[in-house]
């Protein structure tokens, strides 16, 4: 056994469909703090992917890996990189919940500060770059022709994105917190017109992707699970958010972006205007949005380890500071650049 899956039943139900060799050992990986990832390797050193939901009550639509599965599976034979999709397990004899099965994705995983200084000058400048041509690929998606135009509404993106996160606020809040509550309202003020409708990842951030450890090229984008449709510089906004920068206000990110050599975020935004050719006037908008999203994620994290236990892993408690400091940011962020 472990935490969340029955391992024995996990490899029975593997050896039926996929090719893999018993013994096979399991390992949780990552930070785990949103859907809970684990590895699998069999008696020939060949690797898996596991993916389910947090243990614990969970907001609804939340963690939800079998749409995950769909939307992979669509993708399989587009240019979007990514594993290869192996199944999905809805059998509860295995898990509580279901399991996303997918291939293991051999490259870096920038985890750790160190894991973007190792890299040498000219792939630190060019990892960023590489992340925004696969947001690009993704948003060029053709909807129609994968299958995917019915995953979510073409109605305006933005005023959706308000209302279901101010929502899922409501839902996971831990306290009141008056400066997010100011910050929702100066996003409605500034909400752009509805723009096109594309697949959006919704996750886009440096430790969502395996990149070439020589030359930083993207080989897989992961964490599907916030995936909808809607305006593409959504995507670039929460890239952005991710990002952080010297002068930038102190937060809890992870600052390998920081590193010197590394693209700036003007960088990041002229590159996907140049390869996308989108106009990205509204990206100021996206950015405070993305910020304000994370936030509200990360009170949902502090929540359910509020609430469960055994959702804390090596990163431990996620602190109210947290979050505080990301609404303060977005406060900054809206002011410097609206």
């Amino acid at each position: 056994m472990i935490e969340g899956i029955d391992t024995a039943a996990m490899t029975a139900w593997l050896t039926k469909r996929v090719d893999v060799v018993p013994p096979l050992a399991y390992e949780r990986v990552g930070l785990g703090q949103s859907n809970l990832t684990y590895l699998v390797t069999d008696a020939k050193g060949s690797r898996l992917v596991l993916r389910r939901p947090p243990m614990g009550e969970l907001l609804a639509s939340a963690h939800d890996v079998a749409r995950e599965h769909r939307i992979l599976s669509a993708l399989q034979d587009g240019d979007v990189p990514l594993p290869v999709v192996h199944g999905l397990c809805e059998d509860p004899a295995v898990a509580d919940a279901p399991v996303l099965v997918v291939s293991f994705v051999d490259g870096l995983v920038l985890e750790e500060r160190s894991d973007a200084e190792g890299l040498a000058p000219a792939a630190r400048h060019a990892v960023g770059l590489s992340v925004v041509d696969t947001l690009a690929r993704i948003h060029a998606t053709d909807l129609q022709r994968v299958g995917l135009a019915d995953l979510a509404s073409h109605k305006p993106y933005a005023a959706r994105q308000l209302r279901r996160w101010t929502g899922q606020w409501e839902l996971s809040r831990t306290r009141d917190l008056p400066d997010l509550d100011r910050l929702t309202v100066r996003l409605h003020d500034h909400e752009p017109a509805p723009g096109e409708v594309t697949l959006v990842h919704g996750d886009s951030h440096l430790r969502n992707v395996i990149v070439d450890p020589v030359e930083a090229r993207v080989r897989a984008i992961l964490d599907w699970e916030l995936a909808t449709l809607g305006d593409p510089l959504a995507d670039l906004g929460t890239l952005l958010a991710y990002w952080p920068q010297a002068g930038d206000p102190p937060t809890m990110r992870f600052d390998a972006s920081t590193v010197e050599g590394l693209a700036s975020r003007s960088e990041l935004v002229e590159h996907y205007a140049q390869v996308s050719g989108r106009d990205v006037a509204s990206v100021p908008f996206w950015h405070g949005l993305g910020l304000w999203k994370l936030a509200i994620i990360l009170e949902g994290v502090r929540r359910r380890q509020q609430d469960d236990p055994r959702n804390l892993t090596a990163a431990g408690v996620i602190p109210a500071e947290a979050v505080d400091q990301l609404v303060a940011h977005a406060h900054v962020a809206l002011s410097e650049d609206l």
